[in-house]
């Protein structure tokens, strides 16, 4: 279906507009969601992009330009919809919301109190598992600066090892003898003794850090005194770290205190949030981002930046500043306490410490501003601005949002997979990439392989629970002529598939084919929406290519294994479960090797003489 009302239309459907709470739905004349936006008064908010003002930005201004029609959901409050706005955002993506980088994730520092003898590791994904974690950790202290601290100070283990599958005359690592672990694989230590050491990891990264500097500064001494100067310089550079987090102390405020600082910086083209993060009553970390959100106002804009902030890294701070106000503090509040499951107190200060941080942070987005405007001018360009060309230059339906790129690899017809790339708004969407094994297009013909996962890929389209599957794609990229694309279309027709645009790109020349046009359509060389229309074909030839070779490698070294003696399909499957690769079960001993479920001693023996044929058989 396509909209497209005249203004006069336009006019007549603000003025119907309900005064109540919602969510409202910009769309193009194709119909295509261009962006979503919640407000407490649904005839204020709309009426604003309309209105003739001078303080419209010239990408609000853009955005107007293409509207044709507008819908929207009346909500019984304004936590609802905001909640509906997040929820429509996530399904929709538009290409003029809010959309943080899919592949950008944050360093945590976890500690899983369910386990007996936890261990402090760097995480990027939270979960909701009862675990302890502690950050983000960005620029000036590291996570990996924090580990190395406490691994410094406290015996804790570093190591991977299932207990439950150790053998009970299992003997300890090197960081037993060197007083870096109290060796729980071995039972050298019990659950309580180190519980403490844990109780005091936790308490450190609170913010409480005068006993590891004792620890430290006592264990650089010792080491002085049996004159190992290497090990003494060692907990020297700890203490240097230490004390560099030391002096990143906030002062007045409490040593166990969170706390995340927003300000925006904009000019009417670009805009940019700078964060600020205070953990343990000190400052870890700070992030910029440049950000393209066409709401009317900055205080809107920066509303709808930290409710995705948090929505993707599913941290929040016990209480969150913002350098200028927000567009409703109260109602963020709510939802923030919502989302943590206590309280979140959203503030704008006037005067104090808060105020400092909020000064601090206005600085560092003022700054990035100004170094980050041809940066951010190339990357529009080179994303949403690419795919804005697309739609022009090829007469596309719709904007290629969202694009999916198909390629087939394989040797003589041999291990031949599929790959299919996913690109939003003009960028790579790491996590919605998918790869196809043939199952009956096999041989030599690449058609066949192309019509095999197009057919299953549309198959999923509404049957899958998956997020990249059950996603609909605006454009499908076929790498290859006329050839590839016809026969990809004839599964479209039979498939009764209509409403996605679909186009072939030739290598040889970068001719662009589109269906039932025997003429290729050449775009400009130095174009936008060619060099994207490059990046994601080159980016699915790589990740068809590479997992082409996983599956050729894989299926090698299984004909290697099956020719030891003693061992079947089964256990080289047990094997690769256990030690995940290659490399891992030829480093493994006898001993190692028998604690895999289904291999004997014998067998164990005889994998181990494999890897190993110059050794004594005896040692392990």
């Amino acid at each position: 279906m396509c909209y497209n009302l005249s203004m006069t239309d336009i006019k007549q459907k603000l003025k119907d507009l309900p005064t109540n709470s919602g969510v409202y739905i910009m769309k193009s004349s194709s119909g295509q969601i261009l962006y979503i936006g919640k407000a407490k008064n649904l005839k204020n908010r709309v009426s604003q992009y309309f209105a003739n003002s001078s303080n419209k930005t010239e990408k609000t201004i853009r955005l107007v330009e293409k509207i044709a029609d507008f819908e929207y959901i009346i909500t019984r409050n304004e936590i609802e919809a905001l909640v509906l706005e997040n929820n429509l955002i996530k399904k929709h993506v538009p290409p003029y919301n809010i959309l943080l980088k899919d592949d950008k994730s944050y360093p945590f520092i976890k500690i899983n109190l369910k386990q007996d003898f936890p261990k402090v590791e760097v995480v990027r994904k939270l979960k909701n598992d009862g675990s302890k974690y502690f950050g983000p950790y960005m620029q000036g202290i590291t996570s990996k600066d924090i580990t190395e601290l406490v691994e410094s100070a406290f015996c804790l283990r570093s190591c991977n090892h299932d207990f439950k599958k150790l053998s009970k005359n299992h003997r300890p690592c090197l960081n037993y003898h060197i007083k870096r672990c109290l060796a729980p694989c071995a039972g050298l230590c019990s659950k309580e003794e180190y519980a403490k050491q844990i109780d005091n990891v936790i308490s450190f990264l609170s913010g409480n850090d005068k006993k590891v500097s004792a620890l430290l500064t006592e264990k650089m001494t010792a080491a002085a005194e049996h004159e190992d100067f290497e090990l003494a310089i060692f907990y020297r550079k700890k203490l240097e770290i230490l004390d560099k987090l030391v002096r990143r102390q906030v002062t007045a405020l409490p040593k166990d205190f969170d706390l995340d600082i927003f300000a925006i910086a904009a000019n009417g083209l670009n805009t940019v949030v700078a964060v600020l993060f205070v953990r343990g009553g000190k400052l870890v970390g700070s992030d910029k981002q440049v950000v393209s959100d066409l709401a009317p106002e900055n205080g809107v804009v920066l509303e709808n930046f930290i409710t995705a902030y948090y929505d993707k890294i599913n941290y929040i701070a016990s209480e969150v500043v913002t350098a200028t106000p927000v567009d409703d503090a109260e109602l963020l509040s709510e939802y923030l306490s919502y989302k943590k499951g206590s309280k979140v107190n959203v503030i704008t200060p006037h005067q104090g410490v808060r105020r400092q941080l909020a000064d601090m942070a206005a600085g560092n987005a003022s700054d990035y501003l100004e170094k980050s405007l041809s940066l951010k001018e190339r990357e529009d360009n080179m994303t949403t601005g690419a795919i804005i060309q697309l739609e022009e230059y090829l007469h596309l339906s719709r904007m290629p949002v969202r694009m999916e790129c198909y390629d087939i690899s394989h040797i003589q017809g041999t291990d031949k997979v599929a790959s299919m790339v996913v690109f939003v708004n003009g960028s790579p969407c790491r996590s919605h990439y998918r790869k196809f094994k043939m199952k009956y297009a096999l041989g030599n013909d690449d058609f066949a392989g192309l019509q095999e996962a197009i057919t299953r890929r549309i198959d999923e389209l509404k049957e899958s629970e998956d997020e990249s599957f059950s996603s609909r794609p605006d454009l499908l990229v076929i790498d290859g002529g006329k050839g590839q694309l016809s026969s990809v279309m004839e599964i479209l027709e039979a498939k009764g598939v209509k409403d996605i645009d679909v186009i072939g790109l030739a290598k040889r020349e970068e001719e662009v084919f589109l269906p039932n046009n025997s003429q290729p359509v050449i775009l400009p060389r130095n174009s936008y929406a060619l060099k994207v229309l490059q990046r994601i074909r080159d980016e699915a030839h790589r990740f068809a290519i590479t997992f082409h070779r996983e599956l050729r490698q894989k299926r090698q070294t299984h004909s290697k294994l099956l020719a030891i003696e003693g061992v079947g399909a089964k256990r080289v499957k047990a094997l690769f479960d256990a030690f995940r690769n290659i490399e891992n079960i030829k480093n493994a001993s006898v001993d190692d090797l028998c604690l895999v479920k289904g291999i004997d001693r014998r067998s164990a023996q005889n994998i181990y003489d494999h890897f190993h044929p110059k050794e004594d058989g005896n040692k392990n």
